[in-house]
């Protein structure tokens, strides 16, 4: 059955299970033609095996999901000839260049050899890989490798795009020409979903975000709802006495009606701070409670923070949880 073409993706109750881990748990995810969709989580948080059941990688548990109204499960062919995969680990020969590794993968996709070089050269052009097209892959950085592999996931020009944490380990200059790369890709038409652990990539790139967490998602919209979720601004103080720690975290549960989070050093205190207003009266709270501030700023909301308060952890807590997950995976 083919279902409306609005949607890219449409994911209802995916679950995934590697052994006693319920790596996938219920995730419900839709995704409009033509945009980024950032599904940001901690490692270890379910998003590269969601990914690849979207990608017919792997099997669903239970749940169901259609790729432009195409079903993962009994179209799975035709769902490959809609996407393009570039996931964590590139999938390129390091043995051969970077020009003989794009010919193979051209080749294999059924271009002729004419079409083959052709579409080598522009895509080597446009990831700025030409002068290095002859260089042996095990010479190349980590953030040239990155470009080659997706590089190689468009070579058909695939509608939708799933790059899993496409950024990860690169430096900050190649971290931001694989962004401007995703933003040409979905001005021509395609559509991007997009896996990072990193908030500030969501924010830049993509049009809604799915937050994921231990195989849930936990919260989705756009980047200013997801901020707002947790204050639109974080109230940072620094103490003067870290003995005054516990008073002032009273202070804020009653002033500020929130629970603050203390620094690992135990002197600096992060509030969401939802209405500005209710400040001054915290300050005045502190005063008449002789709490003492060497230092106050506000900032907006970080990574970390949305974690905390969306999940009850940090985005580092889990990654640990990463590598048994994958052994898991790879074992079954």
């Amino acid at each position: 059955m083919t279902r409306s073409s609005e949607w890219a993706v449409e994911a209802h109750g995916l679950v995934k299970v590697f052994g006693d881990n319920r790596a996938v748990d219920g995730v419900d995810l839709t995704v409009r033609a033509g945009a980024v969709y950032g599904v940001l989580g901690p490692n270890g948080a379910g998003k590269t095996t969601t990914i690849s059941m979207l990608a017919t990688l792997l099997k669903p548990d239970a749940g169901e999901a259609f790729i432009f109204g195409h079903d993962i499960r009994r179209e799975q062919q035709v769902v490959r000839q809609l996407i393009g995969v570039t996931a964590q680990f590139a999938s390129v020969d390091e043995t051969l260049s970077a020009s003989e590794n794009l010919m193979i993968f051209s080749r294999l996709l059924g271009l002729s050899g004419r079409e083959a070089r052709a579409k080598t050269t522009e895509l080597l052009e446009e990831f700025g890989l030409s002068e290095a097209a002859k260089r042996p892959l095990k010479k190349f950085s980590g953030g040239m490798r990155r470009r080659l592999d997706l590089a190689a996931s468009l070579i058909a020009q695939p509608p939708l795009i799933f790059l899993d944490e496409p950024t990860t380990g690169l430096d900050p200059r190649t971290r931001s020409q694989m962004w401007d790369t995703i933003r040409r890709l979905v001005s021509t038409g395609s559509t991007v979903l997009l896996t990072t652990q990193y908030l500030d990539e969501a924010d830049q790139l993509a049009d809604r975000i799915a937050v994921i967490d231990r195989g849930r998602v936990v919260a989705e919209g756009t980047a200013d709802e997801l901020k707002a979720s947790v204050g639109e601004s974080s109230l940072q103080l620094r103490l003067t006495d870290p003995a005054d720690i516990e008073d002032a975290r009273r202070a804020i549960q009653t002033v500020l009606g929130v629970d603050a989070v203390v620094s690992p050093e135990g002197s600096r205190i992060t509030a969401p701070m939802r209405n500005a207003d209710t400040v001054t009266d915290l300050f005045v709270t502190f005063r008449e409670a002789g709490i003492h501030l060497s230092e106050m700023s506000v900032q907006k909301p970080t990574l970390d923070e949305v974690f905390l308060t969306l999940t009850g952890h940090g985005v580092e807590d889990e990654k640990a949880d990463e590598a048994s997950a994958e052994e898991e995976k790879v074992n079954a």
